[in-house]
């Protein structure tokens, strides 16, 4: 993780699990916690859920897929 990805994750706001490549098929869930993200993800079973950390200020980054 770069310095940028890390200060996104350490002052997120929110995390949020997108699914899906076609903007027409994509999915959006926000959660609290960053383990709330990662146990939807679980729940695929396909490692093609991606993780992002937004903060307050709207900045957002990439964090892991799951």
């Amino acid at each position: 993780m770069n310095a940028y990805e890390q200060m996104c994750f350490d002052h997120a706001a929110t995390f949020v699990a997108v699914r899906g490549m076609k903007p027409s098929t994509r999915t959006r869930k926000e959660f609290p916690s960053f383990a709330d993200a990662q146990s939807y993800a679980a729940a695929f079973c396909d490692k093609k859920t991606m993780i992002y950390a937004i903060t307050a200020n709207g900045n957002n980054a990439h964090i892991c897929n799951a």
